[in-house]
C-alpha cells in the first residue's frame, strides 16, 4: 500500500496539473458514480491527509479516494496513450492541456468538502502536513501512547495515531532506533519515535524512490525491510508477521542490532 509520501507527491503532481483549471472531461468509472459528470467544474486544489487524496472543487465539492494496495494517478498529455489496460481506469480528468488518469481506485466518494470529515475525521496527525508544530507532536504522542502495552509496530500502523506511516516507514523506524517492532511502546521515547517517523517521511517527500538510508543505489535503500541481511551488520533479517487479524502485516528486523 502507498505509504504517506508516496500520495503527499501524487497530490502535489495533480495539483499542478489540476489546479486552477476547468475540465473539458471528468468521468468516473465507479459503480456509485458512474452517472456523475464532472466537465465543466474547476478544481481548487488537490490536497494529502495521511493516505488519502482530496481533490476539491470550486463548487463546495471534494473528490475523494484512497489508493489502497494497486490504485494510482498517472499524468498524460491530450493525446498521450494511457500505461495500462482501460478496464482498470477509474477516473478520467482532463484540462485543456493535461489528462488525470485513475486506475484501480476502489475507494472514491463525491461529497461535499464541509463533509471531509466523514472519510479522514478518525485520522491521527498528518506526519506531513504543511501546518506541522508542537501542538500536532505533542497529539501524536498521546495518542501513541494511550495504550502502552501495545505492540510499536502494530501501533505505527495505526492512521488513528499517526497517519502516513505504512510498513516501510514503521519498520525502519523500528530499526533506526534499535528496538524490535514487538517493543512495547511504553519501552520507548516516543518523541523521537514520531519524530523519526516524520524525518523519514519527508526526506522522500519530493522523489518517488523511498530510502531510508540516504542511499538512491539500488540494494541500499533499506536497512532491513524486503531484506534477508541487514544492511549494518550483516546478519540474517528475521521476518514474521505482527497482528492477528486479516490485516496482519509483514514485519521485519535484526535480532542483532534490534535486541
Amino acid at each position: 500500500m502507498p505509504e504517506g509520501d508516496t500520495v503527499f507527491l501524487t497530490c502535489h503532481r495533480l495539483h499542478e496539473a489540476l489546479a486552477g483549471h476547468r475540465l473539458v472531461r471528468g468521468e468516473l468509472r465507479h459503480p456509485r458514480l458512474s452517472t456523475l459528470d464532472l466537465a465543466g467544474r474547476s478544481v481548487r486544489e488537490v490536497r494529502p491527509a495521511g493516505k488519502h487524496l482530496l481533490i476539491r472543487f470550486d463548487d463546495g465539492h471534494t473528490l475523494h479516494n484512497h489508493l489502497r494496495m494497486d490504485g494510482a494517478w498517472h499524468l498524460y498529455g491530450p493525446a498521450g496513450r494511457w500505461r495500462r489496460p482501460a478496464h482498470q481506469v477509474r477516473a478520467v480528468l482532463a484540462t485543456e492541456r493535461q489528462v488525470a488518469v485513475g486506475f484501480n481506485l476502489h475507494d472514491l466518494r463525491w461529497l461535499p468538502t464541509a463533509e471531509e470529515p466523514r472519510v479522514i475525521g478518525h485520522l491521527g496527525p498528518d506526519l506531513l502536513a504543511a501546518d506541522w508544530d508542537d501542538d500536532h507532536e505533542a497529539e501524536a504522542v498521546r495518542r501513541l501512547t494511550a495504550d502502552p502495552d501495545r505492540e510499536l509496530g502494530l501501533a505505527l500502523l495505526d492512521q488513528s495515531v499517526v497517519a502516513g506511516l505504512g510498513n516501510i516507514y514503521q519498520t525502519e523506524v523500528c530499526f533506526l532506533i534499535g528496538r524490535s517492532p514487538r517493543t512495547r511502546v511504553a519501552d520507548v521515547d516516543a518523541h523521537r519515535v514520531v519524530r523519526l517517523g516524520r524525518e523519514l517521511l519527508l526526506r522522500n517527500a519530493w522523489h518517488p524512490e523511498q530510502s531510508t538510508t540516504k542511499s538512491l543505489r539500488p540494494g541500499t535503500r533499506h536497512w532491513v525491510y524486503g531484506r534477508r541481511t541487514c544492511l549494518r551488520c550483516g546478519g540474517p533479517v528475521h521476518r514474521a508477521t505482527q497482528g492477528r487479524d486479516p490485516g496482519s502485516r509483514v514485519s521485519y528486523h535484526c535480532p542483532r542490532c534490534q535486541p
